[in-house]
């Protein structure tokens, strides 16, 4: 079995935090999902994660204009420079403090940063290699608290900084006589976003108290005059001293930076409640308030908390802390549309470049839309489980996954698009556990709620309930191989409960653990059942004996998770000391163990008071699953790592790392001693400034104090705190600090309710896991979401059989001389994919009978692996169609002989063959619709055109018998007239 399995995608995570992005094309939305960013296609209605992750969650993210290049900063500062066209990452850099926002100028020379109380520009990079990617250029300071939105003009000669100061700051990106800063005011509140006009330095500013003020500019854009240039670093000290004479006299507000190298790295623009100096003969850019107008007007002080505007179309798009969002046409102001999305405040607004989509982000639900204003629709709508995902199962076909989490909702995945398409939420509490039935169109769960659940995945509803004589919690599940029987242990009564799927009556209650029941699961070749419990035994039930207990197996600790080999051969079970016993349920000895405690590499909480190697006696594999050869199984469970052992060898032979995400808690094996006091780890200290931050977390009944800055000091309103406590942590140091103020805060008079802690950091950890069952992917339920690894066949070399003269040449050269099975063994004996896809293609059509017939039996086995994994993705569907048609009907019986091994490699064939049937079936419905429409439509009108030309024709034999009519007259009057004559 290989084992260069890739992390290809993220299922189950949507939004988390931060901003979302449109493409170039407005086609796809950019979403950061934790530490990494997916791509959503909404033309085609799939998703893809990228294979690059920052070390701690993204804050914010900013997009090239090109769409070429993504800037991802987490929320230590720590940026990655992403190539959105190879998936790779360009350049580190770390910015040593949060960063608000993030922002590219309309040509793609630039980008501005916001962090603290200052903005940044750097040089943006360019095609050619550079050392340093994030070259700095200036540095804006004006604003007193932190800054929070950026916005540039279309021309990119300025950009406007909104700050939690309730100011917004207008500097000039290049050296601009008239305008170095501005500061507008008019606000009671934070700054949640500021615009500029089109083509204009207009703005619009918006705050967070649900105000709205319009700015207008005496200059236009066009007006802006440059200033004069910084003359070179001069050669002479008295030429130098001469220079900074001259440069405080004029005080332009402007200074240098200069390194200790001598090198100048960048300008400083400095701005103060004063307006900058005039310069001789031109006249400063000046703002004047248009008007103002308030969102909250019936008196519902609802919070303004994301807001965007479409320069275009002049669309302003607000977000509200109850989840609702306004559309307003500016400058009039005139409502276009309100709509409630959820109960859940909206953290982010994006539209698209026409203006047509505006994509919603809800942190508190991790849930995404996409929403078209015009025709009042969604065009996309998604969203993950609220809370950790309890369970996965793979449809029989591979095609599907099913989840099941805390939030007491089961969701339906395609494998091939990411996106869930269906969600049951009939559940009441917990789903602990979920299946699929052997057709692949049932599920089953089992929740703490007391009831397992069946539903049909044609009609989407629940058809079935099962529940037992007396309430039970269910905590785990098992279908048997027909489908007909369905059963569940419960965690509170120590039994197992059995139904039938068709009638849903309960056949047998099973007794005999004394613990809980952890796991189920049926054997694939009996009518035996497996159930592990927390009372150290492992039993098995045998249907045919009245459901009496075949073999108790005795375990050495509690068990966790049990079993079967694809084959039936063989029972793998976890336990709480760490090992992976395996037994042989036909005699009930144990044929083997791996002692895997140490492979899981525990990490250390920041709650917990001993070592993570004290720790680590506790932890445990909590989920196995057998790989579709039944060589190797998967272990996870209270770790990062996922596990794969070879079971004849009983090694470890690859182990994956599913998160480097630093904001989960328990990755690090040790914890920074810097940050630890005689009181505690400084990582628990509560530096949260609210909901709006998504850090803290309200607790019922509890009411909210003062600011804890008045904790420490009383201070004058007029008195800048953040000022002062930013100098006092400067001069007692950050540690010293942070220690006083946890330690004063909850004995201060000042603030009452509870004070314990609001933050919430999740820890990592494996809940379930599945391998596909065609054998190329697994899947992994985890605090980050669903994670899908797939076999990337182009990580390693693999040859088979190599030999000095199987080379790329001599297979060419068989080609030329049109000896295709000669072309294809050596192919197969390198075993490089495009090459044998180069040598298959190049095989007539009527010859792949003859070539077929003449393979070996080991290479039959390799090229029908090879036609299913490429059928899948290719568009010559009924060339390879005839490939796999001729391999099954020359050799289907020897195939049926071996078919344990050739099993995962037909369900990849009918896995990619159900799919193509799919879309295929779907286009030839939309065809014929349409073509139905158009003969309907075009009958339509010739019946219309028949009656119009059957009234043409009456409407003209009236005028030819109008015509005749005065034609006869015509001639009775010449008549009448030649008689008068004569």
């Amino acid at each position: 079995m290989k084992f260069a399995y890739k992390f290809s995608n993220l299922l189950g995570a949507f939004y988390r935090h931060g901003n979302l992005c449109f493409s170039k094309d407005g086609n796809s939305v950019i979403s950061p999902v934790g530490n990494r960013i997916s791509v959503f296609d909404l033309k085609n209605n799939k998703s893809e994660t990228l294979p690059v992750s920052t070390t701690k969650n993204i804050s914010c993210l900013g997009i090239s204009p090109d769409g070429n290049l993504a800037i991802l900063i987490d929320e230590d500062g720590a940026a990655i420079l992403v190539s959105l066209v190879t998936r790779a990452v360009l350049h580190h850099h770390h910015f040593h403090s949060p960063v608000h926002s993030v922002s590219f100028s309309p040509d793609g020379r630039k980008f501005v940063i916001t962090k603290e109380n200052v903005a940044l520009m750097y040089h943006a990079p360019g095609r050619n290699r550079e050392f340093n990617a994030f070259a700095l250029d200036k540095s804006y300071y004006g604003p007193f608290d932190e800054t929070t939105c950026i916005d540039w003009t279309d021309d990119s000669k300025c950009f406007a900084v909104g700050s939690k100061d309730m100011t917004t700051w207008i500097f000039g990106a290049e050296r601009w006589a008239n305008l170095i800063y501005y500061s507008l005011g008019g606000h009671k509140d934070i700054i949640v976003g500021c615009f500029f006009e089109k083509d204009s330095l207009d703005m619009y500013t918006v705050s967070q108290e649900g105000t709205l003020c319009v700015w207008e500019s005496d200059t236009e854009l066009e007006g802006l005059r440059k200033g004069p240039k910084y003359s070179e670093r001069k050669k002479t000290e008295e030429e130098k001293k001469k220079r900074e004479e001259e440069e405080s006299n004029e005080d332009d507000d402007i200074e240098d930076i200069v390194g200790e190298d001598g090198e100048t790295r960048g300008d400083v623009i400095k701005g103060s409640a004063d307006t900058p100096k005039q310069v001789e003969g031109i006249k400063n850019v000046r703002y004047s308030q248009r008007s103002k107008h308030y969102f909250n007007k019936e008196g519902d002080f609802n919070k303004l908390t994301s807001a965007a505007f479409h320069k275009k179309t002049r669309i302003l798009v607000t977000g509200f802390a109850s989840g609702a969002f306004h559309l307003h046409e500016l400058p009039e102001f005139d409502l276009i549309h309100s709509l409630s999305i959820s109960d859940q405040r909206i953290s982010t607004i994006a539209l698209n470049p026409t203006g047509d989509w505006i994509g919603f982000g809800c942190s508190g639900l991790g849930q995404l839309l996409v929403w078209e204003w015009q025709s009042e629709s969604y065009v996309f709508k998604q969203q993950g489980h609220f809370n950790n995902m309890n369970s996965l199962a793979y449809s029989p076909d591979g095609q599907y996954l099913v989840t099941g989490g805390d939030d007491g909702k089961v969701k339906v995945w395609n494998t091939n698009s990411g996106l869930c398409f269906v969600t049951f939420t009939e559940h009441s509490s917990s789903v602990t556990n979920v299946a699929f039935n052997s057709s692949g169109f049932v599920v089953v769960s089992a929740s703490l709620d007391g009831t397992v659940r069946a539903f049909d995945l044609h009609r989407y509803r629940n058809f079935r309930t099962m529940t037992s004589p007396r309430p039970a919690q269910f905590s785990s599940l098992a279908l048997d191989s027909s489908g007909e029987l369905v059963c569940a242990g419960s965690q509170d009564s120590f039994e197992i409960f059995l139904w039938s799927m068709q009638t849903g009556r309960l056949l047998e209650v099973l007794s005999g653990h004394e613990g809980p029941v952890s796991n189920l699961c049926f054997s694939p070749v009996q009518s035996v059942l497996a159930s592990v419990s927390w009372d150290k035994t492992v039993r098995l039930w045998d249907m045919l004996d009245s459901w009496q207990t075949k073999e108790t197996l005795r375990l050495t600790s509690d068990g966790l998770a049990v079993t079967y080999r694809p084959d039936g051969q063989e029972l793998a079970v976890a336990s709480l000391d760490g090992e992976i016993t395996f037994w042989n349920p036909q005699t009930g000895g144990q044929t083997g163990s791996i002692a895997g405690r140490h492979d899981l590499q525990m990490g250390r909480k920041e709650t917990e008071k001993i070592t993570a190697k004290q720790s680590a006696k506790g932890k445990s594999f909590t989920c196995l699953c057998y790989s579709a050869d039944g060589e190797s199984i998967l272990a996870g469970g209270q770790s990062k790592f996922v596990c794969i052992y070879n079971i004849k060898e009983h090694v470890l032979m690859k182990k994956f790392e599913i998160s480097c995400n630093l904001s989960l808690d328990a990755m690090e094996e040790f914890l920074d001693r810097r940050k630890m006091t005689e009181f505690g780890s400084l990582s628990l200290v509560d530096e949260g400034t609210g909901d709006g931050d998504g850090v803290a977390l309200s607790l019922p009944g509890v009411k909210r104090g003062e600011s804890s800055s008045h904790c420490l000091i009383n201070l004058p309103i007029s008195v800048d705190e953040h000022f002062v406590f930013k100098s006092i942590e400067c001069i007692i140091g950050y540690n010293v600090y942070w220690l006083l103020r946890a330690t004063l805060m909850p004995v201060s008079p000042h603030l009452s309710g509870d004070m314990s802690s609001r933050r919430f950091k999740p820890e990592i950890r494996v809940s379930s896991l599945c391998f596909s069952p065609t054998g190329r992917s697994w899947a992994a339920a985890s605090t980050e979401g669903l994670l899908i690894y797939s076999l990337d066949t182009s990580l390693v070399f693999d040859p088979y059989d190599l030999d000095m003269d199987v080379t790329p040449a001599s297979i060419r050269q068989q080609m030329k001389k049109k000896e295709w099975a000669s072309a294809i063994l050596l192919s197969f004996r390198l075993n490089e994919m495009p090459l044998i896809r180069e040598v298959l293609e190049a095989v007539p059509y009527n010859q792949i009978t003859v070539v077929c017939s003449s393979l070996p039996d080991v290479y039959v086995d390799k090229l029908l692996n090879f036609v299913a994994s490429t059928l899948e993705k290719c568009n010559h569907l009924q060339f390879y169609l005839s490939w796999a048609q001729c391999l099954l009907t020359l050799h289907g019986q020897k195939l049926k002989n071996r078919s344990g091994a050739v099993l995962p490699t037909v369900q990849q064939l009918l896995k990619s063959i159900q799919r193509h049937s799919d879309d295929l079936s779907k286009l030839c419905d939309w065809n014929i619709y349409n073509i139905r429409y158009a003969a309907a439509l075009s009958k339509q009108r010739g019946m219309k055109r028949t009656a119009a030309e059957s009234l043409s024709d009456e409407e003209d034999e009236e005028e030819e018998e109008v015509a005749m009519d005065s034609g006869g007259d015509e001639e009775n009057i010449l008549n009448e007239s030649v008689v008068v004559e004569n």
